[in-house]
């Protein structure tokens, strides 16, 4: 078989439904037309693109590498099958858009622009991911790049849409020096005796789900630094013997840095786009969307470290 634009938008319908049974729906047939036709695509490729897991089906190292490259051609093919947006009303009015601490937003604007070239954005850096929602709510703003939790997904009115677009797992930031940087997955507990630098509430329920980590792993840190500033500031103070700190799984360290995995991944964060239903059109946010969720992929696909966790914890051989 060959590949085509239709077996493209299939694996990237799968990454971001985490289903094969969603992906069925997305794409209006059965499932076993899914799961067979991936067998297909894995066979041509010579190598599993997916894994079925607890937290659904997930892209393997080599799946996210194709992903993104799937992203991209998906992307340019509906460029040049959409019909210009010049002269439109309202093709250029500006997208005002704020987004939480994440270092998915420069690819996610150069993505989206390649995709809408007459659509502007004007960004606002926002941390609490609650403020957002109530800037959206407000009028403020249109859409935004927030973050929740497992369990504490954001709330907010009918007036507004949510969609996910990617849970990660949390990974610790130590110092080169630290007795666990041998570990593959340093366990919580081992951190028990160092100080931490968290960040204030963002609204969306950290820094509880960290707290409730640690009093699930037996101990109270001594000592923590409340800390919301510059993330080279935080690394130059982690390589310096000051303390540790929850990163994002895409997190790149400096000299003197380490980032690790935490052992049965005690903390997850989910990166959520918001957007108002009636100042945001679908096409918008759909490829908001895609932009975001490609630049994500593009990060973990440079971040060693989460490639190593993924490696050991979601991809399989092929027998």
């Amino acid at each position: 078989m060959e590949l085509e634009l239709r077996h493209l938008r299939m694996l990237c319908t799968i990454a971001d439904t985490m289903s094969l049974g969603r992906t069925a729906t997305v794409l209006g047939c059965s499932q076993p037309a899914v799961s067979n036709q991936l067998k297909r695509i894995e066979r041509l490729m010579g190598e599993d693109l997916f894994v079925r897991g607890s937290s659904g089906v997930t892209p393997t190292g080599f799946g996210v590498e194709v992903v993104v490259q799937a992203r991209e051609v998906v992307a340019l093919a509906d460029a040049i099958g959409r019909r210009s947006t010049a002269g439109r009303p309202g093709a250029d009015r500006v997208l005002r858009l704020a987004a939480t601490n994440t270092p998915i937003l420069p690819g996610m604007l150069q993505r989206a622009r390649a995709v809408l070239p007459t659509l502007a954005a004007q960004v606002s850096s926002v941390y609490s991911s609650a403020e957002i929602v109530e800037l959206i709510e407000d009028g403020k703003v249109d859409v935004g790049v927030a973050v929740d939790y497992p369990g504490r997904e954001l709330a907010h009115s009918a007036a507004l849409a949510r969609r996910g677009i990617v849970t990660e797992p949390s990974f610790v930031a130590l110092p080169t020096t630290h007795p666990a940087r041998g570990r593959l997955d340093v366990p919580l507990i081992e951190l028990a005796g160092d100080a931490w630098f968290l960040t204030p509430d963002d609204g969306a329920g950290w820094p509880g789900v960290c707290y409730d980590a640690f009093r699930a792993a037996g101990f109270t840190p001594p000592t923590v630094h409340e800390f919301l500033g510059d993330r080279d500031e935080l690394q130059r103070m982690i390589a310096d013997g000051l303390g540790i700190s929850i990163v994002q799984a895409t997190c790149r360290p400096i000299p003197g840095v380490i980032v690790k995995p935490l052992a049965g991944t005690p903390l997850w964060c989910r990166y959520v786009l918001v957007w108002h239903r009636e100042r945001v059109s679908g096409e918008v946010a759909e490829t908001v969307f895609r932009a975001a969720l490609a630049a994500y992929e593009e990060l973990i696909a440079r971040a060693p470290h989460f490639q190593a966790w993924a490696a050991r914890h979601y991809r399989t051989p092929r027998t």
